[in-house]
């Protein structure tokens, strides 16, 4: 079995842009709702649903990012097993 580590496959800079794209994306839409011609609970109502997108949004990326790491430890037991009984078999042995 390899003991090597899962590689990192995001960069500084790329996650630097994601980080950044979201700020600008969110400061975006807050100032549309602020300058909005319409009464202070519209406004009001729009910046909660914002907020409920976005904390939904992140919701929903852990619940994926979280499947796809339990997928990927169920793999790597499934291989150490498959790895240990190669090496204890012995295709010379008698039945």
């Amino acid at each position: 079995m390899s003991d090597t580590p899962v590689k990192q496959q995001n960069t500084a800079a790329y996650h630097a842009q994601a980080v950044a794209s979201f700020a600008v994306a969110l400061a975006a839409v807050a100032l549309g709702v602020a300058n909005l011609d319409v009464d202070a609970w519209v406004r009001a109502f729009l910046g909660v649903a914002v907020l409920y997108l976005t904390t939904s949004a992140f919701t929903l990326a852990k619940v994926v990012r979280d499947r796809q790491e339990a997928g990927q430890i169920v793999s790597r037991v499934d291989q150490a097993r498959l790895e240990k009984l190669l090496a204890e078999h012995d295709p010379f042995q008698k039945l």
